[in-house]
């Protein structure tokens, strides 16, 4: 960890709500790190860095999505309005109704040059969000096994059209090599960056069109880095041709400070009795089984197949949609609310949510734990 520098990115709007957790948590033992930010303040003694000072005042001036940052520069936080702070529905497209979100998207270049400036010669570079919860000793792990002095990105898949790229929430790490030439990239096409990053709706994705123009491929890093929470992971599935279960659980995304606080805790518990790699499965067996009740009250467990309601059997109770889920083979949980009942083949989490009541098949739930396997050796991923 000596040799990698790890920049949380944040904004203004959720910054002192969402990034002192990791000062006491997931940051207390890593040696070099950066906090960027669109304003430059100090966050309970941490500096937070202005990573957007090297855009062109030009753009700052013309764009739109500048008008919160040109805001915050000319009043602080006072000049922060009501808008700001609403929060949007995270749909296909983002969040275009979150004025920080909108600016979000011009961080991801910029901030390749400011932590090439914060330290020049690290090996790695972890880019996360302050949402985004990283398993540090896994982490190293992994990239102990790469070759430094290559050019590599590594990320979790996403998709635009044609382009795949990391997904920035699931975090993004960058060997120097890569991010030597990407910063050289912006250097020699700075208005066309600036004009692309203008046009397009995220960040990320402008990053990987910039790796991919430069010829440095995405290693494709699901289940290590996880774009979604510990609660929403299916922890059986095998997207990719990979099942998450043997793997090292490095990064999950859509944690919240509670989520960031119990996750740092269980990691605790686990590293004081074993130094082994803490992986999916053991994540699931330690945290998210014990979840799994046979009904649990205001709780969305994500089932998504919706049954029928226009018949005379159709589930009228918690209880009788959990019959219906038992009578199907393969089904391993449910969820009833006023909408009626939902049945799902995956076994997940799931998240809070007033007015539902959800539900696992626990007999089916424990024969594809122990279907799973022991993994009598961790999987890495390395190209």
């Amino acid at each position: 960890m000596d040799k990698t520098l790890v920049i949380l990115k944040t904004g203004a709007t959720e910054a002192l709500d969402n990034v002192p957790v990791h000062f006491k948590t997931t940051l207390q033992c890593v040696p070099h790190y950066a906090v960027f930010s669109d304003y430059e303040e100090e966050i309970y003694g941490v500096h937070g860095q202005d990573v957007l000072r090297s855009v062109s005042e030009d753009t700052k001036q013309t764009n739109p999505d500048f008008g919160i940052y040109n805001r915050l520069r000319a009043s602080g936080r006072d000049g922060l309005i009501a808008d700001d702070r609403l929060d949007d529905q995270n749909g296909p497209l983002g969040k275009p109704g979150n004025p920080g979100w909108k600016l979000d998207k011009w961080k991801f270049v910029p901030m390749i040059d400011e932590a090439l400036l914060v330290h020049p010669e690290a090996h790695w570079y972890v880019f996360l969000e302050a949402d985004t919860y990283i398993v540090w000793r896994n982490m190293a792990r992994w990239l102990s096994r790469f070759n430094h002095e290559r050019a590599y990105y590594l990320g979790a898949p996403m998709q635009m059209g044609s382009q795949v790229f990391a997904y920035g929430g699931a975090g993004i790490v960058l060997s120097n090599a890569a991010m030597q030439l990407v910063s050289q990239y912006r250097a020699q096409n700075f208005m066309a960056v600036e004009q692309m990053t203008a046009g397009d709706w995220a960040g990320d994705h402008i990053l990987g069109i910039i790796l991919s123009n430069i010829g440095i491929p995405l290693v494709w890093s699901w289940p290590m880095l996880v774009p979604s929470s510990v609660w929403e992971l299916e922890y059986f599935t095998k997207a990719y041709g990979r099942q998450p279960w043997c793997y090292p659980a490095v990064s999950f995304h859509h944690m919240s400070p509670q989520d960031v606080l119990d996750m740092w805790l269980l990691e605790q518990q686990w590293f004081r009795y074993t130094d082994q790699s803490l992986l999916h499965k053991d994540i699931f067996k330690w945290k998210i089984y014990d979840e799994m009740n046979s009904i649990k009250d205001d709780w969305d467990n994500l089932s998504a197949d919706q049954q029928p309601r226009n018949n005379s059997d159709s589930p009228t109770t918690a209880e009788g949609c959990a019959q219906r889920c038992y009578l199907i083979t393969d089904c391993l949980q449910f969820s009833f609310s006023d909408n009626g009942c939902s049945i799902s083949k995956k076994a997940i989490g799931g998240i809070h949510q007033q007015g539902l009541q959800s539900g696992w098949i626990d007999t089916r739930i424990k024969a594809l734990m122990k279907n799973a396997g022991r993994c009598t050796k961790a999987q890495y991923i390395t190209g």
